[in-house]
């Protein structure tokens, strides 16, 4: 998995390139791009990364990611491992700040779409009910005429701009933004190791091994990039994968905490608590 400057071949001289994607798995590549990116999951599921913020994701995902802002949607492990049985299908929308002509969002009567825009430097995910009240339009807009695109994405976007803050997310807790051409493989590599080891014993030494550096180095290295520590980082990963098992299986609750890597329930507990903000116990209860 390598953080990547994207600039598709399909975008070059384009302002908005609209599609679905139907496939058995997501791209497992972390990556980030110049232009603004619209996405809608209709169907998958598994743990999203967008600069910090890392979250568990279904159909209905619904989330802006700004210009040059990382991010990754990663299927669970069930989607890799499948053959042919489960497929994703995704609506992407990527447009660039002036689709509508240079200096549109300027206009006062655009306000709360420049507002959007300028929040979604560190990504906005639009709750269950925004998602499906726009269902139609995202899954037709791929069907119709580029100029219908581009006049229905403006409509979209203007109505996520009015939504609520009870119906808006802000992702990333800070400024996740890469300008840079160069691709850290290091943490690229990092993060797809603990993303397919997160039940395992995963030690720092093991990680800083996979970077190639020392654990002081890596430690610094790995904040400065994530703005988590290993360990926070780690938690998350293995916390959202538990509560996707905790709505989706009927499995107890401590084997729960030991699929997910955890060798202590009250320690579980604990991070879970800290994480989604109650119990593992309390959160299937208030499914």
């Amino acid at each position: 998995m390598k953080l990547v400057l994207k600039n598709p071949e399909n975008f070059v001289g384009q302002k908005i390139s609209i599609f679905k994607k139907e496939v058995p798995c997501l791209d497992t590549a972390w990556h980030y791009h110049a232009e603004f990116e619209l996405i809608y999951i209709s169907r998958s599921s598994g743990i999203r990364f967008v600069g910090d913020s890392v979250a568990h994701f279904s159909a209905g995902d619904l989330v802006l990611v700004g210009s040059y802002l990382p991010h990754l949607w990663r299927n669970e492990e069930t989607y890799y491992e499948s053959e042919g049985n489960l497929m994703v299908e995704t609506i992407i929308m990527k447009f660039t700040s002036n689709f509508m002509g240079t200096d549109t969002f300027d206009n006062p009567e655009f306000n709360s779409i420049k507002n959007l825009l300028e929040q979604s430097k560190f990504g906005v995910s639009f709750s269950a009910a925004i998602a499906n009240q726009l269902n139609v339009e995202l899954m037709d807009i791929t069907a119709v005429s580029p100029a219908e695109q581009s006049m229905s994405l403006l409509n979209i976007l203007y109505r996520l701009s009015l939504t609520s803050p009870e119906d808006r997310i802000v992702l990333s807790s800070s400024d996740m933004r890469q300008f840079s051409t160069e691709s850290p493989d290091r943490l690229d590599s990092v993060i797809r190791y603990i993303s397919e080891n997160y039940r395992s014993d995963i030690t720092l030494s093991d990680v800083a091994n996979i970077a190639c550096m020392t654990t002081n180095s890596f430690c610094r290295f790995f904040k400065k990039m994530t703005n988590k520590s290993f360990t926070e980082f780690l938690n998350e990963i293995r916390i959202r994968n538990a509560s996707r098992m905790l709505i989706q299986e009927s499995t107890p609750i401590s084997e729960v905490c030991y699929n997910v890597g955890y060798k202590s329930i009250p320690n579980f507990n604990k991070q879970f608590k800290a994480i989604m903000g109650e119990t593992p116990k309390g959160y299937r209860y208030n499914l």
